[in-house]
């Protein structure tokens, strides 16, 4: 069992930045690709990014492609979300997920990663 605790969310202006974190407990940390996944009120949860277990193969979602920038520390068990340039349409509530077992890919469906944390409120104002 892995637990994942996020936090770093909350109320910032669009155009703006916020850095989201994600700790991990449990099992070995680098057993798992790690990622994030969001959902807007009213809409279906979607994949915003993901690591490896290597943390070399990184993967995002075109609407967040150049803007976020997903990391990983394994020594630390801490997987980090870089937002900058926030819209609008990024509030939502961000999860950390934890899943899969390939080393140098990871993926985008929901399928894929059964640990998942409470969440983290992202709110961005005009």
């Amino acid at each position: 069992q892995v637990q994942l605790v996020e936090s770093g969310g909350g109320l910032v202006q669009a155009g703006g930045s916020l850095r989201l974190s994600c700790a991990a407990s449990g099992r070995p940390f680098s057993n798992y690709a790690m990622g994030w996944f969001r959902q807007a009120p009213g809409k279906e949860r979607e994949f915003v990014a993901c690591a490896s277990r290597s943390g070399n193969y990184l993967n995002y979602a075109e609407s967040v492609k150049g803007r976020f920038t997903i990391s990983r520390d394994n020594a630390k068990n801490t997987v980090a979300l870089q937002m900058n340039s926030l819209k609008l349409e990024d509030t939502a509530v961000y999860y950390c997920v934890g899943g899969g077992s390939s080393w140098n890919s990871c993926g985008s469906g929901t399928d894929v990663y059964y640990y998942w944390g409470q969440g983290t409120q992202v709110n961005v104002s005009s």
